[in-house]
């Protein structure tokens, strides 16, 4: 059996671990056993790191207390992701039960299917007596202070002492890979990367010491991450821990008190664990996966140059150090764009890594370094993209990745690995290991930076590298990249004092170790702040104009066209993201990205949407009104007539609401069905000359009865389909007079499977109609028409989501209640 050690922490070492002792010397300014540093610890060690993340993340998120949304004008969560978390807390709140369908997004589409963030992540708990953007901002905040806590335990789980670990979670939890991710709204990609050292914890504690309650929160912590949900990120996790399950297992196995069955079977726990965990998020991921034909992804990225898109640039990677070189927010110049987040690590995170990349035969965790030495090469690799031939490899192996663009996301893999040198790199300056000469070297370097910022040297070699159009930016930036040139410097240069002092007996061990991970976090602090964008709370933020208000009391549905046409220099979540759908408006675009992949085809995405000015598309989809910022629209929508306006909306803009001609109702009749091939029904519903009411024309595999042939298009019928209710996923549908035999209803909302129909109380056909929409076949004599939405892959995976947390969590407390009997 497993013989298992602790530490005189307190702390359970790892049976992998084995210690080599350094020489000895009493006097002060020598090297120190490096049991020193792995034991020396104040009083409630684990409250202290605690308390001081939780002040790290409070320092940057202190404004929620005032009530104040913690979202800028370029967050996703602006643009779109309160209105996806608004509509599902609302309808949650509602009927007890999820929403399954969203008609307010690009002609309607599965709300879980096609994905809407958070859905099912237990931040939905926290909407639920919290107003949905109050929730939203403590969602950031609290994971990236865990991000901190689960790094500490990770950390003191492969042995590591207090100021190590607690250096190694502050410097984690304030990367920019992390704590600068509330600017762009990117909250699934923290949930995950708060969660990756929770799982690298529960591996250390099941493969590397054979805890038996770890596996069932090993399970939880998988679980959460594919329920987050953000693919990518998870991919990476899953990756990055399956390597380091190999690196316990090897190194366990190893160990002379160890059996070869000990580590096979501790192998299957966390197989087993992983595939409890994937389970979970069969709530999401099944729908998701009837989903992948219908997206627009449904044939992986167009080519390797997307999905290389938003990798980390060679030229930018200085900006780990001064993340000021390649421009912050709005400064920035290079390739990629856009570039919202900081890459910045922290210098004194860096100088502290570099002290703990040492792999010689006296290091006591030279194996545990050597790893995430060398996952830190392969997360960098991986983060640049087609800037190196090496992501070729992973494109072609391994799976999903065709998917993905961005492969810088995979950086805060680098950043745990930088965590876990740093930590090392903390006990080796604690045991007074790591010589003056290595602090000055760190010094001269940051010298030199100053001197080329101040003399204009680093201005010109960002001109060198910055696109011919971005030069004016450079130059506007030469002032910043001075000034945090000089501000790395006095970092640098802070650090390099307490090594020294506190290799010259000045400073105590314990102060030292306190001020290391303290002068971490404030460094970060200065740049991340800048991340952390408060705004007024939603109320104001998306509050009603009488723009809106004209659309909501119309008596039928009615989709907006909503554009802005005049650059305004700010973004409008009105006109070019999802604020309409907060008010419970139907809009024709919006803000999503995996929207049906036939609705982009069918307005000619590829094009700008460009089909948007074709009258047909404005009967097809319903489309009543026309919202936009300026009065100069004749030569693209003529006969449009002003019903409101100008009014100012919540972002400060001056619209406009027009009607556009033609009744374009919600549901009409059509005397005749007609199926036919995509490529052809594409062609004619969008052919000015065809009049939509005349027939309906039906994908070739749709469920209906259609004449063989059709010698001439009949003219259309003068029933009227009027709503008598409509609600997500479920519409009432009247008829004003019997339809004839033959005849379609057809519905201005996309098809998708889950869809059914009653007339009159008898279900009848429903299928995908004039290339996206929806038609039913109607009998004759119909009248009244119910129309609901149900996923049948979402009730499956409801039910094994809640069989897979069940299971986790009796395997926790079996685990648990074992070694409780096995100490006793």
């Amino acid at each position: 059996m497993a013989k298992q050690r602790t530490d005189g922490s307190g702390t359970d070492t790892p049976a992998v671990q084995s210690r080599a002792t350094p020489r000895r010397a009493p006097e002060s300014g020598i090297e120190l056993p490096a049991e020193v540093a792995s034991t020396t610890q104040p009083r409630f060690a684990a409250l202290w790191a605690t308390a001081l993340y939780l002040a790290a993340a409070l320092s940057l998120g202190f404004p929620a207390f005032s009530g104040k949304f913690l979202v800028g004008p370029n967050s996703d969560q602006y643009i779109a992701g309160y209105a996806f978390r608004e509509f599902g807390a609302s309808m949650l709140r509602q009927s007890g039960d999820f929403p399954l369908w969203n008609p307010y997004l690009f002609g309607g589409m599965p709300y879980v299917a096609a994905m809407h963030g958070d859905i099912f992540y237990p931040t939905f708990l926290l909407r639920m007596f919290l107003p949905t953007d109050v929730a939203m901002t403590w969602g950031f905040i609290i994971h990236l202070f865990l991000a901190g806590v689960f790094t500490y335990f990770f950390l003191r789980s492969t042995g590591f002492g207090f100021f190590g670990s607690l250096f190694g979670g502050m410097a984690y939890m304030m990367s920019g890979q992390l704590a600068s991710l509330v600017a762009p709204g990117h909250d699934g990609k923290l949930f995950v990367s708060a969660l990756f050292p929770l799982a690298l914890w529960m591996l250390t504690r099941g493969v590397g010491d054979g805890k038996k309650w770890s596996w069932g929160v090993l399970a939880l912590a998988i679980g959460l991450a594919v329920l987050s949900p953000h693919p990518q990120l998870l991919q990476y996790m899953l990756l990055a821990s399956g390597a380091y399950t190999v690196f316990l297992a090897v190194s366990t196995g190893k160990a002379q008190e160890f059996e070869r069955r000990d580590v096979i079977v501790r192998l299957a726990f966390a197989l087993g664990a992983v595939t409890l965990g994937l389970a979970m998020g069969a709530i999401q991921y099944l729908p998701v996966r009837e989903y992948v034909a219908w997206s627009p992804r449904a044939g992986g990225l167009a080519d390797y140059a997307q999905a290389t898109s938003y990798a980390w640039p060679l030229k930018e990677v200085f900006d780990a150090y001064l993340p000021q070189f390649s421009g912050m927010t709005d400064r920035y110049w290079g390739e990629n764009g856009i570039h919202l987040h900081s890459d910045y690590i922290g210098v004194v995170t860096l100088v502290m890594a570099g002290a703990g990349l040492v792999l010689s035969k006296r290091e006591a965790r030279r194996g545990l370094i050597a790893f995430w030495a060398v996952t830190f090469v392969i997360a960098f690799l991986w983060a640049l993209g087609g800037h190196t031939p090496f992501y070729r490899l992973p494109y072609a192996i391994v799976p999903g990745t065709k998917y993905f663009r961005a492969p810088a996301t995979v950086f805060f893999v680098g950043a745990m690995a930088l965590a876990v040198l740093s930590a090392s790199g903390v006990e080796r300056i604690l045991t007074r290991r790591t010589g003056p000469r290595y602090a000055f070297g760190w010094l001269g370097f940051a010298v030199l930076v100053a001197l080329l910022g101040s003399l204009g040297g680093l201005t010109n070699i960002a001109q060198s590298f910055a696109p011919a159009n971005a030069v004016d930016v450079v130059v506007a930036n030469s002032l910043e990249v001075n000034k945090g040139a000089w501000r790395s410097l006095g970092f640098v240069l802070a650090a390099v004092i307490l090594i020294l002092l506190y290799r010259r007996g000045k400073i105590p061990l314990a102060a030292t170790g306190f001020a290391l991970a303290l002068l971490a976090a404030f460094d970060s602090w200065t740049i991340m702040r800048g991340y952390w964008i408060f705004s007024p709370p939603a109320s104001v933020l998306y509050a009603a104009d009488p723009a809106v208000e004209h659309v909501k009391r119309a008596t039928q549905p009615a989709r907006v066209l909503a554009l802005e046409l005049e650059r305004s220099g700010f973004r409008d979540s009105n006109l070019g993201g999802d604020g309409l759908m907060i008010h419970r408006v139907r809009t024709v675009l919006g803000y999503h990205g995996n929207q049906l992949g036939r609705y982009n085809a069918l307005l000619d995405k590829d094009r700008g949407f460009q089909q948007i000015l074709n009258p047909n598309v404005w009967q097809l989809l319903n489309v009543k009104y026309f919202l936009t910022n300026t009065t100069e629209i004749q030569g693209l929508f003529r006969d449009a007539k002003l019903v409101v306006g100008p009014v100012k909306d919540a972002a400060g803009a001056t619209v406009y609401l027009y009607r556009l001609p033609g009744e374009n109702p919600y549901a009409w009749v059509t005397p005749l069905i007609v199926k036919a091939e995509d490529d052809a029904v594409l062609g004619t519903v969008l052919n000015p000359r065809f009049d939509v009411r005349r027939a309906a024309l039906f994908s070739a595999d749709a469920a209906v009865t259609a004449p063989p042939s059709v010698s001439a298009l009949p003219e259309p019928l003068s029933i009227q389909a009027s709503v008598r209710s409509y609600a997500p996923g479920k519409v009432s549908i009247a008829l004003s007079a019997p339809a004839p035999a033959g005849s379609a209803l057809m519905v201005s909302e996309n098809y998708y499977p889950g869809w059914r129909a009653e007339v009159d109380g008898r279900d009848a056909p429903v299928g995908r109609a004039d290339y996206s929409l929806m038609g039913v076949q109607l009998p004759a004599s119909a009248r009244n028409i119910e129309l609901t939405f149900r996923s049948a892959p979402f009730e499956r995976g409801r039910l094994i989501t809640l069989v897979a947390i069940a299971l986790a969590l009796l395997v926790t407390v079996y685990g648990t209640i074992a070694e409780r009997r096995k100490v006793a």
